[in-house]
């Protein structure tokens, strides 16, 4: 790494401190001289094209300077090959961002300020680029919101996974079934030019925000996944990993449950940014949103464990299972809310 770092004219001594919160990218925050930087290695066993990833990220920072200056927006810093990443045969791509002072990430969401204040720098992000031509932007992770297909990879590992797993979660699998017709919703809208393809973040957990001292949130960060999508996505995602007051690794299901505040947070704090862009049919399916995320996270872990743990990362032999189970009393909890929660966006 010291390697990499020199060829970003920073000191080969610098201080280097891990920071762990990632579960698929290695991240470090480094300390040159009287400046701080990210510098991060990309895991290119799930980024199969590193070079995509900062097309996009490249195009999207240079539409932001010429149309929205003034839009922070932290975009990689150059080696001195003039490059954004730095490939170190046999380790991987390499690449260093500046580190904004002053700045502090979260992990969990606490209040529901903190909803507010992340879903209205996501909305922001998106309401920025809202004449970007989102045919320019290239795939970083193939069907990764495609639910139609991650349905049919959890139907492959029910046939053709670990029979043993398959067989003991019977009634998991049963469970699930019955929110097979998000699928066909899913299916449905694909096919509806009412819903737009945008700029979408794809990964809009709370620690892809970056807060201020006073605690509110100035801008969005890592970016890998930025490709064109639905906005269902990153408001599923919000929804998913703020309305419980735990995270999907917890395996006591008695400490999941749902949030209303939070809920009323995310909508009032995505629609204040993005109300004239929504059209009318995606208003409406914006508590679908929470529902399609939750219940593909559900039979994404669910597949990794039939297929022997061969995506995620797991600290323990059922980890996977047990976030599956996670999701699918989430799922199942938020759906009891469908009656309370469809209807409420903020014009």
């Amino acid at each position: 790494m010291m390697n990499v770092l020199s060829a970003f004219g920073l000191n080969a001594n610098a201080d280097l401190t891990q920071i762990s919160s990632g579960i698929i990218n290695s991240t470090w925050k480094v300390k040159s001289g009287t400046a701080d930087y990210i510098f991060q290695r990309i895991n290119d066993h799930v980024f199969a094209s590193p070079e995509n990833i900062h097309h996009n990220i490249s195009a999207v920072a240079g539409y932001l300077k010429k149309h929205n200056p003034d839009y922070l927006f932290p975009a990689p810093i150059l080696s001195l090959g003039g490059t954004e990443l730095v490939h170190m045969p046999g380790e991987g791509y390499y690449r260093l961002f500046p580190f904004i002072e002053g700045t502090h990430t979260i992990e969990v969401v606490e209040t529901a300020n903190q909803a507010l204040e992340a879903s209205t720098q996501f909305g922001r992000f998106t309401a920025k680029l809202k004449n970007f031509n989102v045919s320019q932007l290239k795939i970083t992770i193939p069907h990764f919101h495609d639910l139609s297909y991650r349905h049919q990879q959890f139907l492959d590992a029910i046939n053709n996974g670990d029979p043993e797993r398959v067989h003991a979660e019977k009634a998991l699998i049963a469970r699930l079934y019955k929110f097979d017709f998000l699928v066909k919703q899913f299916e449905e809208i694909t096919q509806n030019a009412a819903f737009k393809k945008r700029v979408i973040h794809h990964d809009t957990k709370i620690s892809n925000v970056l807060f201020d001292g006073a605690n509110k949130a100035v801008c969005v960060i890592d970016l890998d996944t930025l490709m064109p999508g639905y906005f269902f996505s990153d408001v599923g995602d919000m929804m998913r990993t703020y309305l419980c007051p735990v995270s999907e690794n917890e395996a006591d299901i008695n400490k999941i449950n749902i949030r209303p505040s939070f809920y009323h947070a995310i909508v009032q704090g995505y629609s204040k940014e993005m109300r004239g862009e929504l059209t009318p049919i995606e208003k409406e399916h914006f508590f679908y949103a929470g529902q399609f995320m939750i219940y593909m996270q559900a039979i994404r872990f669910l597949t990794d464990y039939f297929n022997s743990d061969k995506y995620y990362q797991i600290l323990y032999s059922n980890h996977n299972l047990v976030r599956a189970i996670n999701q699918t009393v989430l799922l199942e909890r938020l759906t009891e809310y469908e009656m309370d929660f469809k209807n409420i966006f903020y014009e």
